[in-house]
């Protein structure tokens, strides 16, 4: 990681996974002695390798401010070896460029409150390692030079703007300060340790809490946004409409990352295709024959790829080329249903080192599970893309491809971008088919109606106070209820026998009813990925191959859902028709599951649409009915 200055000084690291989910593009990094903001994608090195998956490419183009997406490139990764030297070089820029954020710093001991470029705080000179940068108050009449820490209090607003909070504009009510020169000081005047405690002073005698700023009834009394965006170094062009709301520096509610997943399929029949396709960061540059011989005697060409010859490899590129460069299609392209057909197929002819399944004969009765169909994904491939970022709402799950909701995203970059970065995780999982006809006659039983009136009735409340239109047509339905609660218990389950952590596993839910294009599907894939490129250890795996283990942790998964250490309240809560959220019983004791693992962030969760609960007033919700403690 990397600072946007003159000396590109290294001041931490985070691991490629955090890039996309926690410390994105836009967000705030907090280090031992500094915070930092990370740059958007007009300061990243472009050097890094081209991830390549067309069918991710292709949604990513859908998005209008993203049309102009020719690829995507993996995320910068710092060097092996550490840099010995006490300082570091000038063209040693590995790693993604931050810049200190934000602006406005404190004095520990003599709480005097001023921005970096006011001359009142200095660099340290010790700049290796990194975790020693800091910049100290070299006149402070307190202490001998004390450590500055970033002032704690920032603006933002819905969207996406980010600023430092306006302290000279709030302690003086708006109007200009009385002196010339004044000082201001941020001191603290309780003992709770609360933001409301703490008291903006300047030195001539204005002085104002900061409680005037914070809660619903101080929002619109802030000044307008000033459409900042600092991971741009820029300001919007129009006029901000929002008032800045203040946020505290590490508020979980200040970034969320929006970004597409699609999992690599056998997408052409013809093997040298899907070979073209797996070489490409090496075959797009290939125009001749020429090329293709230079890459053959650099062993740049190997495996199965060098058995065909140099004239068909050449005729392959020029078809996948034209492929590629095919007119954007004007709808949203479907993700999920290529994905869906080629797992009920089960033992797939088409594999490749990506993909790879294979499915399980079931001899038992499973009729009473509603499963039809359990299909052991031994290899598969998962790429990621960030496509934007939210501030203070999570809006990032509404980019699933079935709702086809174009969030309202902040940009990545200050002008139209032709690349955007991207993750590759390889792994395993396991993909279970519902009895779709139990399921469809279940949707239309005359008991659910007033639950499902009740869920679309909150999901309209909750699209509606964040400006997501038209909220009717986008709820997912009873359907994706049902096989979202069940997915989430299987993962629970999973992580006891698996042993694996419930933050390492991810879900798929193909959930559409028979009225719905590309439907019906009733399926859900329990996954989990690293970024090794032989993928993880087969754990998940080795729960499906012996038929009668796969058969009892299904089971398993549903009794645990009887009863929950939150009962009586988890089973008796109902749907919030207020918009707060989208889940009936459900609660961190028995559904939710981590933010990473679930795609609709918790929400559309309800466990007494699986099984009988001990709200006996419920029990005609059940799916699975047969399943009492």
């Amino acid at each position: 990681m990397k600072s946007k200055n003159k000396e590109r000084l290294n001041v931490g690291e985070v691991r490629p996974s955090q890039m996309m989910y926690t410390y994105g593009i836009g967000s705030i990094v907090d280090l031992p002695n500094l915070s930092v903001i990370v740059m958007g994608l007009d300061d990243w090195p472009r050097d890094t390798a081209i991830v390549t998956e067309p069918r991710l490419l292709n949604a990513i183009r859908y998005h209008s401010s993203l049309q102009d997406v020719q690829e995507m490139r993996a995320l910068p990764r710092s060097e092996s070896e550490p840099v010995r030297g006490p300082q570091f070089e000038g063209s040693d820029l590995y790693g993604a460029p931050v810049a200190v954020f934000p602006r406005w710093w404190v004095c520990p001991a003599c709480r005097q409150l001023a921005p970096l470029n006011s001359g009142v705080f200095e660099r340290g000179k010790q700049l290796y390692p990194p975790e020693k940068i800091m910049y100290r108050h070299t006149g402070c009449q307190r202490a001998k030079n004390p450590q500055a820490i970033p002032a704690r209090i920032l603006v933002a607003c819905e969207e996406g703007h980010l600023d430092d909070f306006p302290w000279l504009d709030f302690v003086h009510r708006g109007n200009p300060c009385k002196l010339e020169t004044s000082t201001l000081k941020l001191e603290e005047t309780g003992i709770s340790g609360e933001v409301r405690d703490l008291e903006v002073r300047c030195s001539c005698g204005e002085r104002r809490r900061l409680a005037d700023a914070f809660g619903k009834e101080n929002r619109n009394r802030m000044p307008m946004c000033t459409g900042r965006s600092p991971h741009l170094r820029s300001y919007d062009d129009k006029k901000c409409e929002h008032h800045a709301r203040p946020i505290a520096l590490g508020a979980s509610n200040l970034w969320f990352p929006i970004s597409l997943t699609v999992l690599s399929i056998p997408s052409d029949d013809d093997r040298l295709i899907q070979l073209v396709q797996e070489h490409w960061n090496i075959l797009r540059v290939v125009t001749s024959s020429d090329i293709l011989r230079a890459f053959r005697l650099t062993n740049q060409i190997i495996g199965e790829l060098a058995d065909y010859d140099d004239d068909v490899i050449l005729e392959s590129i020029k078809v996948y080329q034209e492929s590629q460069n095919r007119p954007q299609a004007q709808s949203a392209p479907d993700i999920k249903l290529p994905e869906y057909e080629i797992f009920c197929q089960g033992d797939t002819t088409s594999k490749n080192r990506d993909f790879q399944t294979r499915r399980v004969h079931l001899k038992k009765d499973w009729s009473p599970l509603r499963i039809i169909d359990v299909v052991l994904v031994e290899r598969l491939r998962e790429v990621q893309a960030m496509v934007g970022f939210a501030r203070l709402d999570a809006v990032g799950e509404l980019t699933d491809p079935d709702q086809q909701v174009l969030v309202r995203a902040a940009p990545l970059a200050r002008r139209a971008t032709d690349w955007v970065p991207a993750t590759e995780l390889r792994g395993e999982g396991l993909f279970l088919r519902f009895d779709e006809q139990a399921i469809s006659e279940w949707e239309s039983s005359t008991d659910l109606r007033n639950h499902a009136d009740a869920f679309r009735a909150a999901h309209v409340s909750w699209c509606e106070k964040r400006g997501i239109k038209p909220p009717h047509d986008r709820f997912p339905g009873m359907r994706y209820v049902l096989l979202h609660s069940f997915s989430h218990v299987f993962m629970r389950q999973i992580a006891l026998e698996a042993g694996y952590s419930a933050a390492s596993l991810k879900e798929r839910i193909y959930a559409r009813s028979s009225m719905i294009q590309g439907g019906p599907m009733a399926g859900l894939l329990v996954y989990t990925a690293a970024p090794d490129s032989e993928g993880t250890l087969g754990g998940l795996i080795g729960l499906g191959e012996d038929e009668d283990s796969i058969f009892q942790l299904v089971k398993e998964s549903l009794q645990s859902m009887t009863l929950c250490a939150g009962d009586p309240l988890c089973s008796e809560r109902h749907v919030d028709a207020g918009g707060r959220t989208i889940h009936a019983a459900a609660c961190h004791a028995c559904l939710f599951a981590p933010e990473t693992s679930c795609e609709r962030g918790n929400r559309y969760l309800d466990r007494s649409v699986l099984v009988p609960t001990i709200d006996a007033e419920r029990d005609v919700n059940a799916f699975f009915k047969s399943f009492r403690l």
